[in-house]
């Protein structure tokens, strides 16, 4: 049975903060907010959180999984930075934009897609996701929280607990989520191909 945590949106108790950073260090698999929608989180190292998000979602493969990181700095431990990708992602974070780029070895080869060797990587603006990310000290292993044949995510933290407390082990609700998925912006070949049109401006892309 997955744990609910009601946190403030503006000024998350960091005790609460605290509880959840320790189940994901316990290899834990938590839905939280972000400013585009919900996703489904865990830590870098937990194989079988990445498996369970497989699993939810039914992804092969070929899926990309998102590094959500607290900052640029952070972020380029984990992706090679020419001077394309920095200008296009330093522009465009905080905010709605995931970006498909090519991964360090930092990154396990379990969540690179397999042909490619990219990784998606964004900074969430969003003051309960930042919170986790700070707690945690790294980034989170994410997907959108979207269901197997359903075209939009779950915005709703009840919801989310009624339909998967079974397989979570914790839902982190703030009452404030965006309802858009992020746009993905694959960088990985030197110019900008908008992959999924979503939460954002695109016009940058374009």
């Amino acid at each position: 049975m997955a744990r609910y945590f009601d946190v403030h949106p503006d000024n998350p108790q960091p005790r609460t903060i605290g509880r959840v950073v320790e189940l994901l260090r316990a290899d834990g698999l938590v839905a939280y907010p972000t400013d585009s929608c919900f996703a489904l989180g865990c830590q870098l190292g937990n194989r079988s959180g990445l498996e369970r998000i497989r699993e939810i979602r039914q992804l092969d493969n070929r899926h990309h999984f998102t590094l959500v990181c607290a900052d640029f700095t952070q972020l380029g431990r984990f992706v090679q930075l020419d001077n394309v990708i920095f200008r296009a992602i330093k522009a465009s974070t905080p905010g709605q934009y995931t970006f498909i780029v090519p991964a360090t070895r930092e990154v396990p080869r379990r969540m690179l897609q397999p042909r490619r060797r990219t990784v998606g990587v964004r900074i969430p603006d969003h003051v309960v996701a930042q919170a986790i990310l700070a707690g945690l000290g790294e980034p989170l292993v994410s997907s959108t929280l979207i269901m197997p044949g359903e075209n939009r995510p779950l915005t709703q933290g009840w919801e989310i607990m009624e339909r998967l407390d079974h397989v979570l082990d914790a839902v982190v609700d703030s009452g404030e989520c965006g309802e858009i998925p992020t746009t993905v912006v694959d960088l990985s070949n030197g110019q900008a191909v908008i992959v999924r049109r979503g939460a954002g401006n695109l016009s940058r892309f374009e």
